[in-house]
């Protein structure tokens, strides 16, 4: 629980960095591998999640509900730790 709760700070952290940066981005990665990239979109109020497979193949999901893009990237994560 305690990782979902980081990772809703760090989007969180997005929200609020909106004036510092054009489009505030930051990666999630497991044991060097980034994992996904996630853009916020403060016009829109929307993140975009970007995962990337192991190929490095690339599928983008966006949300307009920070709970629920947490989540997602929470899944994430939790996969690549279960698989290895």
């Amino acid at each position: 629980m305690s990782q979902l709760i980081s990772i809703i700070q760090r989007l969180q952290t997005m929200q609020n960095a909106v004036e510092q940066e054009d489009i505030p981005q930051r990666f999630f990665e497991v044991n060097g591998r980034v994992l996904c990239q996630v853009k916020y979109f403060a016009p829109s109020n929307t993140y975009e999640v970007e995962e990337y497979d192991k190929d490095n193949n690339k599928q983008k999901y966006q949300f307009d509900d920070i709970d629920i893009a947490a989540i997602e990237i929470f899944d994430i994560v939790q996969e690549e730790k279960t698989a290895n």
